[in-house]
């Protein structure tokens, strides 16, 4: 059982994108969900609102599968949770499985929740601490707090890191000027 990394309340994990050292790759997976209330579904949890949430529909475990096409580096999970607006809703018990397909994940990390409120910044390393490879990434809501039945997640965010330059070592260009241009078209 772990905790996940302690961010600062609310700490965005844009800051994370605009250091350059990782992108966001959850648009280039396949999303699904164990169950979801209509207009509750993988839109609502992937459109960058905080105020629009995924909200499961059945039994418990409560799971969100993230596909890839190809196998995947994947270095953060980024979860974000909120206990002040769900409560009953919010997830206490959370399991994140990786593995090639539904038929061989494993376990990577289990956290326990206590009344989270922001950004939950999961690194899902090997135990050489590198960033992991996969096909498929798997959440699965284990318990609520206050034992609810049903849950709530707002957003979940993927994250790779971003592979150096093959033409040499030169320092990063972190300023929004620089992330620019940083780039050939």
């Amino acid at each position: 059982m772990t905790t996940p990394n302690k961010t600062p309340p609310g700490a965005d994990p844009k800051q994370l994108e605009r250091t350059g050292t990782v992108r966001e790759i959850g648009s280039q997976a396949v999303w699904s969900l164990s169950s979801c209330k209509p207009g509750f579904g993988v839109d609502q949890l992937r459109d960058d609102n905080l105020e629009t949430y995924w909200q499961s529909d059945g039994s418990q475990p409560h799971l969100v599968n993230i596909q890839f096409r190809r196998k995947t580096t994947v270095k953060t999970l980024c979860i974000y949770a909120d206990y002040k607006s769900d409560e009953s809703y919010t997830p206490s018990k959370i399991s994140v499985r990786v593995g090639n397909n539904f038929h061989n994940l494993q376990e990577i990390r289990q956290l326990e929740l206590v009344e989270p409120s922001g950004w939950i910044h999961v690194p899902l390393t090997d135990t050489h601490k590198k960033p992991i490879r996969t096909f498929m990434i798997q959440i699965a809501v284990l318990a609520n707090h206050q034992n609810g039945r049903d849950t709530h997640m707002r957003q979940i965010k993927v994250y790779t890191p971003v592979e150096e330059s093959s033409i040499g070592k030169f320092r990063r260009c972190t300023t929004i000027d620089f992330m620019m241009y940083r780039s050939i078209r």
